[in-house]
């Protein structure tokens, strides 16, 4: 089957939330998503977007999708983050997400993109290697450091 990459639209958030809740379910974390369709419509729309999303469509149906967006480098400038690449289960090994990362890089070469960055899991050996395949760096010195919710309303300042 034919498949079509472009941007996002507002009317398509409920089926990227189902893929984001997908990735969480491969992720081993499956209660974890807390978005709703109508936060990621109001973030990810408007005058005041912070996203930016494209998607990979067949007949209608959403099957793949990368969300990313803006962040500044001290270093180097403006710098894209990619929040999150999936293919749905069914549709992977079709060049799905290989044409939804393509999408985004040529997005950021147009844009004069610095750097664009993204975490994966370390036992994520597939998408260790696709990533690699384009020359991207996997830092095993770097580590991802997050406060949730609670932990930041535990910090009393």
């Amino acid at each position: 089957m034919e498949f079509q990459i472009r941007l996002a639209t507002a009317e398509d958030m409920p089926q990227v939330l189902n893929l984001i809740k997908e990735l969480a379910e491969f992720e081993n974390e499956p209660n974890a998503v807390e978005v709703s369709v109508d936060d990621l419509k109001t973030y990810g729309f408007g005058k005041d977007a912070l996203f930016k999303c494209f998607v990979a469509e067949i007949d209608a149906t959403i099957v793949g999708m990368a969300l990313f967006y803006p962040r500044f480098s001290t270093w180097k400038g403006e710098t894209y983050h990619l929040e999150d690449l999936i293919v749905t289960q069914s549709q992977r090994g079709k060049g799905i997400g290989k044409a939804l990362l393509e999408a985004l890089i040529l997005h950021a070469k147009t844009n004069a993109i610095k750097r664009v960055e993204w975490v994966v899991l370390d036992w994520n050996s597939n998408a260790i290697e696709f990533y690699e395949s384009y020359g991207a760096t996997v830092f095993k010195e770097w580590r991802t450091v997050q406060l949730d919710e609670a932990q930041i309303k535990n910090i009393n300042l």
